[in-house]
């Protein structure tokens, strides 16, 4: 039986090693997350350009930020952000006014500007060949819309006017003291590769000081939310979504077209790449007045991918975060051209941003924000104690030490003896002779299968004899002694003692 047992555990667990060899083995379904991490190897990440950005900007000098536009730009530290917004938010909770003054509402632009989501710094650089690919532009018209369907408008390029607009209206936003006293002197280029870009009112006022500065912005995103207005409204530059035509898909749903996009260089307006028209459906429009270089196109004539000069520097927005990833770098078909968007960078230190991405360097756990705040990180540890506390007395009360219970002594020897003596001391010698014949009486029954002996019977004495292996004077002699016994109305001590010895003789001998 245990070696029965033993063979079938061993077949258990052959089974479950073979079933944990399967899974670990087993290849992993393909994530097709559009993530755009440097670090993802997946389809829709940005491993490969991440890889290959030193190559194409012909520099070796590219930096990964885990900050915040705001902080990456004026060198302000993390700490300072933090604890004006920490401020602020006190400052709201504990002051309640009925009519917000001057004062206030200064004060509250102020802290607003400052106030940052949480991040840190990890630099990171790649070094890989350094090559450049640097392409001239064509001056190619913008468009601009005037409706929902409005027709497509174009606007006259004049650099030396978009530079002393951008001029003015730099004059006319107001500036962040922190952003004009701590902003970074230097000659850099600002990547940004999102599904979604974000930047407040002080981010923005930052990156418009960084590029009238001299320095580039290069954006690609699918979505520009409600927080870049200010720098959209400022660029004068606007996107809207285009509704593609469709045809039927699996399942017979509606998938829409592909897209066919091409560079408005004539040098580089030979290939046409095809996207895929759901990550593909995102139009810029330049307000009126404002003057802007579509430098990628669609099939349409509709900018995909545009320049607007800004100071000294330069702004470029690409709606096709797509063609960045893995997947459509690596393709044939479309591998050039994210190479050729950013050939129009110049070769200078690059920023790749992953803060909009992966957040700040540092404490990613669940538990950061309970952390971040000491009045959580209190309650977090007072929570935890106490249910140790719990744990332990409670456990304690549960598994009390429980006594050893000894088992009751067999007293069947003393309680006889007690009896003997209380009849003994009695006199009653007839009554103890009655309880030896009783149990004489059983033993026939239960040793020899003699129910009802008759002691007078000649064929009973007989058997008696030969079943016990007595002889016959001795049965006879212990008969005689019972029926005695049974019929004298009293007994002395040597009339009882007489026949105890009789009875224990004639047992020791029967069982022989």
């Amino acid at each position: 039986m245990t070696s029965n047992f033993r063979w079938y555990l061993l077949g258990l667990l052959a089974l479950f090693g073979a079933y944990v060899a399967l899974e670990y083995y087993r290849p992993k379904p393909v994530d097709w997350r559009p993530t755009l991490v440097n670090k993802d190897k997946i389809p829709y990440g940005t491993y490969v350009l991440y890889d290959q950005l030193p190559r194409l900007l012909g520099t070796d000098s590219v930096q990964t930020t885990r900050l915040p536009i705001y902080n990456q730009l004026t060198g302000v530290a993390l700490e300072v952000t933090d604890a004006l917004a920490e401020a602020q938010s006190r400052t709201i909770t504990t002051e309640a006014r009925p009519e917000p003054t001057a004062d206030a509402t200064t004060t509250t632009e102020s802290d607003s500007t400052t106030s940052e989501s949480d991040s840190s710094t990890s630099d990171s650089t790649s070094e890989t060949d350094s090559g450049a690919t640097a392409t001239a532009s064509t001056n190619t018209p913008a468009t601009s819309e005037e409706g929902a369907d409005a027709d497509e408008t174009t606007t006259p390029d004049s650099t030396a006017q978009t530079e002393n607009s951008a001029d003015e209206e730099e004059e006319d936003i107001p500036q962040h003291d922190l952003v004009a006293s701590h902003l970074r002197h230097v000659r850099a280029n600002y990547l940004f590769v999102n599904t979604e870009f974000a930047a407040d009112k002080a981010d923005a006022h930052a990156l418009l000081r960084f590029i009238a500065n001299g320095n580039d912005l290069f954006i690609v995103a699918e979505n520009f939310g409600d927080s870049t207005s200010a720098l959209l409204d400022t660029l004068g530059i606007r996107t809207r979504v285009v509704k593609l035509p469709t045809h039927a898909g699996p399942h017979g749903l509606p998938v829409p077209d592909s897209v066919t996009v091409r560079f408005t260089n004539p040098a580089l307006a030979g290939p046409r790449y095809r996207l895929p028209g759901g990550d593909a459906n995102v139009r810029f429009v330049v307000d009126s007045g404002r003057v802007g270089r579509a430098l990628a196109t669609d099939a349409q004539g509709r900018p995909v991918f545009v320049r607007l000069d800004y100071g000294r520097g330069h702004v470029y927005l690409c709606t096709v975060p797509i063609a960045f990833t893995n997947q459509f770098v690596l393709r044939p078909a479309t591998s050039q051209f994210a190479a050729t968007a950013l050939s129009y960078l110049p070769a200078r230190p690059t920023w790749w941003d992953e803060y909009q991405k992966q957040g700040r360097l540092g404490n990613q756990s669940l538990l950061r924000l309970v952390s971040s705040h000491e009045a959580l990180n209190t309650a977090w540890y007072l929570l935890i104690i106490g249910g140790l506390l719990f744990v332990l007395v409670e456990a304690r009360r549960r598994q009390r030490i429980i006594p050893t219970i000894k088992p009751l002594p067999n007293t069947t020897l003393l309680f006889t003896r007690t009896v003997a003596s209380l009849y003994r001391q009695g006199s009653s010698h007839a009554l103890i002779a009655e309880k030896k014949v009783g149990l004489f009486m059983d033993y026939l029954r239960t040793r020899f299968q003699e129910p009802s002996p008759d002691f007078g019977d000649e064929d009973f004495r007989e058997r008696l004899s030969q079943k016990s292996g007595l002889t016959r004077p001795r049965v006879d002699e212990l008969l005689r002694l019972v029926n005695f016994a049974r019929t004298a109305p009293q007994m002395n001590d040597q009339q009882l003692l007489q026949l105890s010895r009789a009875l224990t003789d004639f047992k020791r001998e029967a069982r022989r």
